[in-house]
């Protein structure tokens, strides 16, 4: 866990009154204050946080952005929580990190917190420069608007040239449909690919003539799942990994991909939307494979760019343009090397910008 990188600070929250407990891990400040944002669920953990942090270092050195890496894990189920029980955890958490926060840590949206979250961090801090994703009122630019899922859209457009794939003759499968799935949809689907599966915590829907988009939007907004679609097969969201298909876009579940699953796949392109959706070694097997992936601190690095402008006072459209260079660019960067390991490339460039050799 601990290298010449870090982490430089592990800080284990717990406050009784609220109920408030989890873990904030502050793993490299060198380039600038530790970005990274607070995730709600009843199973994270310390390694989690640990390795979610390292990847926002890396993520933010990629990206070239002033910024180091952290991260936040509060310990709770989001399903078993009131508005008004949520809200006191956020303000807790808030007041929990005031002596790091924005000094040393500047705070995000993660799973299961948004701008309204963000708002809830800032009044019990009692500055707003601890978050971003915070909402317009406060000078924020919402994770909401899909930043994260535009910078995917736009790097897998990149790995598809360099496969010499035209996007409109390609079909996708996506894992998890929250802000960062649907978005990556929508850009695709508008481009002409075929979306023909998605997943959700309730399960997959498969049809291989394709699902419409814009119904699938609502029939999850109004029944809560994607296996309410209607046509098609559902399966066990598990089963996404052996739809055949040219690209899968992760963009939910840790892990997703075990070493023992990479003998089932049977996709030429995995772009990480999600973060840590593999171990490295599962990585280099795909390398093996012939299946090319774009790691996730390249093609996911649209939701802190976007905070990046916040943070430093700038607009959407400012955001817009900013996502789309620097994924375009950073993704044509660690495919330049061809024969390579994207991943390896991709870490090498990181580390010199982190260590300065």
């Amino acid at each position: 866990m601990y290298d010449q990188i870090g982490p430089e600070k592990i800080v284990r929250f717990y406050d009784v009154k609220s109920g408030l407990k989890g873990y904030l891990i502050i793993d490299n400040t060198r380039r600038g204050p530790a970005k990274g944002g607070v995730r709600l669920r009843p199973d994270v953990d310390e390694l989690e946080v640990f390795r979610l942090a390292r990847a926002m270092t890396f993520k933010c050195a990629m990206a070239d952005l002033p910024f180091g890496g952290g991260k936040s894990g509060i310990i709770a189920d989001p399903k078993k929580l009131s508005k008004k029980q949520k809200k006191t955890l956020l303000v807790a958490y808030g007041k929990a990190i005031k002596h790091l926060a924005p000094s040393e840590y500047v705070s995000a949206p993660d799973m299961n917190t948004a701008e309204e979250e963000m708002a809830w961090i800032v009044e019990g801090n009692g500055n707003k420069k601890c978050v971003t994703g915070k909402p317009k009122r406060l000078g924020g630019i919402p994770h909401e608007l899909g930043s994260t899922g535009f910078g995917v859209y736009h790097s897998t457009l990149v790995a598809l040239k360099y496969l010499r794939k035209d996007v409109k003759n390609i079909t996708f499968a996506v894992e998890g449909f929250g802000n960062v799935g649907e978005f990556a949809a929508k850009y695709l689907c508008e481009a002409g690919a075929k979306l023909v599966a998605v997943s959700d915590s309730q399960g997959v829907i498969i049809d291989p003539k394709g699902i419409d988009f814009v119904r699938l939007k609502k029939v999850k907004e109004k029944k809560g799942s994607v296996v309410a679609y209607g046509k098609g097969k559902v399966s066990e969201p598990n089963e996404i990994l052996d739809v055949q298909c040219d690209v899968l876009i992760t963009a939910a579940v840790k892990d997703l991909i075990k070493e023992s699953d990479v003998s089932r796949l049977h996709f030429s392109l995995i772009v990480e939307g999600s973060n840590i959706p593999m171990s490295h070694a599962t990585e280099e097997k795909l390398h093996k494979k012939g299946i090319l992936f774009i790691p996730d601190f390249v093609a996911n690095a649209g939701g802190v760019i976007s905070s990046y402008v916040e943070y430093k006072g700038g607009n959407v459209k400012e955001m817009w343009k900013l996502v789309e260079q620097k994924v375009v660019k950073n993704t044509k960067l660690i495919l330049a090397e061809k024969g390579r390991c994207p991943r390896c490339v991709a870490d090498a460039i990181a580390r010199k910008r982190i260590l300065g050799k």
